[in-house]
């Protein structure tokens, strides 16, 4: 049974209708509203943003797939049906400001969307989180203690080589007093979960090892009791390493939204 939220969480169709606006439209993803795994870092996403009381709505039913998958497998004409129905709906309700928890999405919408006439300021949830720790809103007091907890992060293509981002979530874990232990491939000499570049939808080629059995070999040399992540695509590629590489069983795949809602007792 999938945990319910103690808020409603408002759409931009009844905020308009009320006439009101956001601060930040929250881009749930294909991922996180589909995904069972990711639908936990959606909800988390949403308590924090309720808990610091900023004003935001998600599109709901008007939101779809940005196009990600089909302009990484090839299909250009899908991307751009996918994206100019997106960006029709986001400039209908003048959408300024948006927050999402998928690199993909992050990356697609930040970079791409421009082009077909979807200008907005785009940020990744470990970049609110932070934001929102360097404004004292998020003090990691109240919940769940981290206190000697090592753990390691692994960098999304899509945000860190990808667009630069590598401090956010690093800051967003050195709020908790955990011991933060970097992989040998780390930030812009990172490795890929395996999923990107729409991997994620089909077998891999003949080799001698799955990207993400690599992936998690390096993870648990650092002999972590977390490994964060911070894309959905990770978190499955990353959960099913863990599940045939730990086999003690003492290793937590978190998203570095599920720790931060834990940390603040949400």
């Amino acid at each position: 049974m999938s945990e319910q939220l103690n808020f409603e969480v408002p759409t931009m169709a009844e905020m308009i209708a009320k006439g009101e606006e956001p601060e930040i439209l929250f881009w749930v993803g294909c991922a996180g509203s589909y995904d069972e795994r990711a639908q936990k870092t959606t909800r988390d996403i949403c308590k924090i943003l309720h808990h610091v009381g900023m004003k935001y709505a998600v599109l709901g039913t008007e939101e779809s797939c940005t196009g990600d998958p089909a302009k990484r497998a090839g299909n250009e004409f899908l991307f751009q049906m996918q994206a100019m129905t997106n960006i029709e709906v986001l400039n209908a309700y003048n959408i300024k400001k948006i927050v999402t928890g998928c690199p993909h999405c992050f990356n697609t919408i930040k970079n791409e969307y421009p082009g077909l006439g979807g200008s907005y300021e785009v940020i990744h949830h470990t970049q609110l989180i932070q934001q929102l720790i360097d404004e004292g809103k998020l003090k990691a007091e109240g919940g769940e203690s981290f206190k000697g907890k090592k753990i390691t992060y692994h960098d999304p293509c899509y945000l860190g080589r990808g667009n630069g981002v590598y401090e956010a979530p690093r800051k967003a874990l050195e709020v908790l007093d955990a011991q933060l232990v970097e992989m040998k491939r780390c930030k812009s000499n990172g490795l890929c979960c395996g999923a990107g570049g729409a991997q994620m939808f089909k077998e891999p080629e003949k080799g001698n090892k799955d990207i993400n059995i690599e992936r998690i070999e390096e993870a648990l040399e650092t002999q972590p009791n977390i490994i964060a992540a911070g894309c959905p695509f990770c978190m499955t590629m990353i959960s099913d390493g863990v599940k045939l590489k730990d086999q003690d069983k003492n290793v937590q795949v978190l998203d570095i939204a599920e720790i931060t809602a834990r940390a603040n007792g949400l």
